[in-house]
């Protein structure tokens, strides 16, 4: 007897894993978060921001650079009542600076 491999899209084995599938959603997620976000930050400050990683109520949000990690922080009260707003679950932003 012959096994044929056959080649699958990431889509189609995330949906075959539920592990893979819950991963999956949280990525798709966080990424929609940060699309919300993206408007209340000041230009010059989107593209040193990346999505990070949801843990529970709490999202992190990647930011290369401290200086742009310390104008964030000032904006985190705004940015987190701005989610919950949108229907998102969210108890606290947290920072994790990139070098």
């Amino acid at each position: 007897m012959h096994r044929r491999h056959h080649a699958v899209t990431f889509q189609q084995a995330a949906e075959e894993a539920p592990v893979l599938a819950q991963l999956t959603s949280l990525a798709r997620d966080s990424s929609a978060r940060l699309n919300a976000i993206e408007p209340l930050v000041p230009p010059a400050l989107r593209a040193s921001l990346r999505a990070g990683p949801i843990d529970g109520t709490t999202w992190c949000l990647l930011v290369q650079g401290n200086a742009a990690a310390a104008k964030l922080r000032q904006l985190l009260p705004a940015l987190e009542a701005h989610l919950r707003s949108k229907g998102w679950e969210v108890s606290a932003i947290r920072l994790k600076v990139q070098t």
